[in-house]
């Protein structure tokens, strides 16, 4: 899983979401709501008391701070020793840990108010962008490219990359359904996510290359 071959139809891709997100970002400083919240908005109402909702509401503990403080932890730990090597932990943890405080000045910044509080899945505080689709898109991101390192089965890694996928897209999915967050928090959440988790991976396999080649010289 190599970084920096054939992504510029991934750059491309962010540049446009950025401009998309800007924009929002400025219809919501002038108190508008953007398109994408108004029409989807209309199907909120619909989820409450279905099995839709109710497996939404579960997974949505995924990627609260409450589970994921331990679970950075503990899984820093798994990785350490699994894989031997303390770099990888360090990336791991300290990703999640800086996409969590990167969210939280965002939040600060553009102060956008909720569509509805509910402490128990941590939905306080500001709405954009969403910290569960941002923060979960980094952690369970590094999970699953340091377990696909260690995978050589082509089968085995394509179906973690699937799961991972799937669980990142549920995470985030999850506070539109219960009525925290607005469609474009989540959208914005899962583009910055996704931007820092290719930053974080290029920097780790520039650092990791460079270790090589000292240890080989050496």
């Amino acid at each position: 899983m190599k970084m920096g071959k054939k992504k510029y139809p991934v750059f491309i891709g962010l540049l446009f979401f950025y401009i998309v997100i800007f924009y929002w970002i400025y219809q919501i400083k002038r108190d508008q709501i953007p398109w994408l919240d108004e029409w989807s908005r209309q199907y909120v109402d619909s989820f409450p008391g279905t099995t839709f909702y109710d497996f939404f509401w579960t997974i949505t503990h995924l990627g609260s701070k409450s589970f994921l403080l331990p679970f950075t932890i503990f899984v820093g730990v798994i990785l350490w020793v699994l894989c031997k090597d303390w770099l990888i932990a360090l990336f791991f943890s300290g990703g999640t840990l800086l996409s969590h405080l990167l969210n939280k000045g965002l939040k600060l910044m553009i102060e956008r108010e909720r569509p509805g509080i509910l402490e128990g899945v941590n939905a306080e505080g500001f709405s954009f962008p969403s910290g569960h689709a941002m923060t979960g898109m980094v952690c369970y991101g590094l999970l699953m490219y340091f377990l696909i390192r260690k995978v050589s089965n082509k089968k085995v890694s394509l179906l973690l990359q699937v799961l991972f996928a799937l669980l990142i897209l549920s995470i985030g999915t999850s506070r539109y359904v219960i009525d925290v967050h607005y469609a474009t928090d989540i959208v914005s959440g899962f583009t910055i996510g996704f931007t820092l988790l290719l930053i974080l991976l290029y920097t780790f396999e520039k650092i990791s290359e460079k270790r090589t080649k000292t240890i080989n010289q050496s």
